[in-house]
This record gives structure tokens, sequence and C-alpha cells, in this order.
């Protein structure tokens, strides 16, 4: 009886050890990854379009700012017998003359002039006190130089309202004869000052410069994906300025890299003082961009573990769950890790290579198999789950999607082509064509997939404030 009893027991406990052991553990050996190194990889450089227009009318308020009140003084009158002072009497208007500048000054003159002589060390001077208003006219030359834009100013013209003159023996004597003379002594001072207002006024760095920074500015495209866009300027190029009609027309270009990158808010590569203005000759008027969609593994992992969330794969009795996502490349390949819960327990390795599907706009990883010693472990333990259906339906699910938040991100970028005032009196418009798959490039941190977008981009400047 008591032998019973104990064969008993022993039954029971067999009975219960293998009804608690339904799982198989599998404990495959891990594809150890490359040794990690910086990420480095090759992006091609991009060609942005950024015309420049300038209204002349921006150019007649920022010279009337500029040059203001009194704008020749000659004192000294024992040199020349001419004591001279200038003022601007009127706003200057400022137009376009055949290719060239017109400016009209209204200008009022205080002219003291001395007639006489020195005889014997006694001054026989007579000093004469003029007040004259008139009008000048001159013509400017145009043209760009590091970053301003210079002229070359003439004076055409000098018309006195009412022409000069002074009392002789009894009379009125026209004397413009004794004013004309002085004119040529404070011409080129006018001409100059007409040149350096231009030239100040005219300084386009400061402008582009800070629209540049905000184009270069890593703006968000995707929120769900946490991706940014990431433009890195390489030079800067400008064609030279032309007047048409009522605008100064300058074509400018941005030779740049375009990258977008997945995770935390990248930080600005843009450096104002590297950026150099080339004079070229002729620039495309559309963007040319390819843009490096750089996904961490790290990040990668995050999306793909959300991707089998909730999916078991098996039937019957045999099922299991995939709890994490770990994915890292070795040897020119993608290698996957699937934490299973379930009929089996432990961790599985997939080894395949990443492809892009156009159709779908994802990357999915081409010929996926288990890595050898997984697949070994699984055919002595578990080689349900080391065949090609489930295989199969865990390559459907092995998949990361980039290029579907660059379709978002077009719709952003949009919205920031669109009449975006980076800052006063300068506004970005653009459109964005259809997105180009070119290429797919691994690195020890991360996958690197090559976009082709075509494009155009228009910065103008309305007004300097």
């Amino acid at each position: 009886m008591l032998k019973t009893a104990s064969t008993f027991l022993t039954f029971l406990i067999i009975f219960s050890l293998s009804s608690c052991s339904t799982s198989n553990k599998i404990a495959a050996l891990k594809p150890e990854p490359d040794d990690a190194s910086p990420l480095l990889y090759d992006n091609v450089a991009s060609f942005i379009n950024l015309p420049i227009s300038v209204k002349i009318k921006d150019i007649e308020n920022q010279t009337n700012t500029l040059l203001n009140g009194l704008i020749y003084e000659d004192n000294t009158i024992e040199d020349d017998d001419i004591e001279m002072k200038v003022w601007k009497l009127a706003p200057i208007s400022i137009s376009n003359e055949n290719g060239k500048l017109k400016t009209v000054l209204p200008l009022k003159a205080l002219v003291k002039y001395r007639i006489g002589t020195k005889t014997m060390g006694v001054n026989m001077y007579n000093v004469k006190e003029f007040n004259l208003n008139g009008v000048v006219t001159l013509l400017s030359d145009v043209g760009l130089t590091n970053w301003k834009l210079h002229s070359k100013t003439e004076l055409k013209s000098l018309d006195w309202n009412e022409s000069p003159t002074m009392t002789v023996f009894g009379k009125n004597a026209p004397v413009t004869y004794l004013i004309n003379p002085a004119v040529k002594l404070f011409r080129s001072k006018i001409e100059t000052k007409i040149d350096a207002a231009i030239e100040k006024s005219m300084d386009f760095k400061p402008n582009v410069l800070a629209a540049l920074e905000k184009i270069c500015t890593p703006f968000q495209m995707s929120e769900a994906y946490q991706s940014w866009l990431q433009v890195v300027p390489i030079e800067v190029y400008s064609t030279d300025a032309k007047l048409k009609n009522d605008t100064f027309l300058m074509d400018m270009g941005m030779k740049c890299t375009m990258e977008t990158l997945i995770g935390q808010k990248p930080e600005s590569k843009f450096n104002a003082s590297k950026i150099i203005l080339k004079p070229i000759t002729k620039i495309p008027n559309k963007i040319s961009a390819t843009i490096a969609a750089v996904s961490t593994y790290a990040e990668a992992t995050k999306i793909m573990t959300k991707n089998f969330a909730g999916q078991v794969f098996g039937s019957g009795s045999k099922k299991v769950t995939v709890q994490k996502v770990d994915i890292w490349h070795k040897n020119d390949k993608m290698v996957i890790a699937l934490d299973l819960l379930g009929s089996v327990n432990g961790t599985i390795y997939l080894t395949g290579f990443p492809q892009y599907n156009e159709q779908t706009k994802e990357i999915y990883f081409d010929k996926l198999d288990y890595a050898l010693d997984t697949k070994n472990k699984l055919m002595r333990t578990a080689n349900w789950l080391a065949q090609g259906l489930i295989l199969r339906k865990i390559q459907q699910t092995c998949r990361y999607s980039i290029v579907p938040n660059l379709e978002e991100g077009k719709k952003s970028m949009a919205a920031y082509l669109k009449n975006y005032s980076p800052m006063p009196g300068v506004f970005v418009n653009g459109k964005m064509e259809d997105i180009q798959f070119n290429s797919i490039q691994l690195t020890n941190k991360a996958i690197i997939a090559f976009i082709k977008i075509n494009g155009v981009v228009n910065v103008s400047v309305d007004g300097f404030k």
C-alpha cells in the first residue's frame, strides 16, 4: 500500500512538471555587432536657388534715411575765395533710367564768394553771400561686390531754380559763372556720398545670412516619426545684380547638404562666419536636393518594437509574441533580434539586407532568414517556428517606414515655403516636387536612405528693416 502511494505521488510530480514545461527555452548565440564608430557617410551636395529681388523704392528709402541734413560743408574761403554749405532740401528720388540708377537730389546752398585783392598787406576784399536752391541729377552704374550693392555715380546736371545774381554798379548781374565753378569743388563729394549711402543701405549680408540661418535651422517634418530636416550650407553663389523696371534682381544659390535625422532635434550646423559669397555667371532655377534620411538603429528599434505590438505568430497551442526588437549592423547585413514569449521563450536572431519599396515607401529586409545558430536551435526545439510560413509573417512586420515621414514633411515644408518670413522684409516661397529614391547605405550606427527631391525656392527681399 505504501509503495502504491509512493508511485502515485511520483506520477503526480512528473505530470505537474510536464504540464508546467509546455514552453521551450532557446538560447541562440548572439551575432555581435560591428565595432561602434562615428556615424560617417557620403552625403551628396545639393544646390538651392535663392533669387533676391529688391525694390528701387527700398534703396530710395534707405538712402533718404542715411543721407540727410547737411551733406557738404566748406568753411575755408582763403584757398579759393569760396565758402559753401549744401543741405538736402527735400527727399531724394531714385528711379531706373536705361539700366542705371537716376538720383534726383533737391538741395539748397549757402555760398559766400570773396571779391577783391590784398595790396601792400591790406585786405581789399568784399564778401558776397548767396542763398540758392536747385536740383542735382546723378546717374549710377551698379554692381555687387562682397555682399554689397555698390555704385559708381556721376553728377550729370545741376539746375538752379533761380539764377544767382549780385548787385554790380547798382544793377543785378547774373553770377552763375561764379557759382558753377564752385559746383566742381563739391560734385565729387556728392557723388561719393551717394555711393556710400547706396552701399551702406544695400548691404545684403545681414538680411541674406539671417534668412539662410532660418532655412538652415532644423525643423520638424513629422512629429510621429520625430524626423527633422537639416540643411548645412557649404558655399553661396551670386550673379551680378541687374536693374529691371523698378526692381533689382540678383540670382543667388547655395551649395549645401540636406539630411533627415530621426530622434531628438539636432543642433544647427549653420556658421555665418564660414559663408563666402562667390561670383558666378548663371545659377539654375531649380532645387536638386539629395537628402540623406538618417535613421539610427536605436530609433529604428523603437519603431520596429511598436510594429510587433499585439501580434501573435503561430497557431493552436504553438504561439509566440514579440516583446522587444533590437537591430544592428554586421558584415553588411542587418541583424534583427526578437525577444519571444509563449511556446518559445528567449531571443532569436534574423539577418537580411535592407531594401526600399517605392510603392509602399518603406524600408524592408530582403532575404530575411534565421541566423545559423538560431536556425539550428529552432530545428531541434521548435521546428514549427523555423518554418517558412511564420518567417514570412515575421518578415512582413520587419519593416521600417522612413520615407512616409518625408511625404508628411513635404506638407510641413509647403507651409514653410508659403510666404514664410524669417525676418521683416524677407519672404521665403517655393514648392517641392515628387520624392525619388536613390540608394541605401549602411553604417555602424544607422541606416542612410538617400532621397532626391526637385523643386523651387525663392527668397525675396521686400524692404529693408
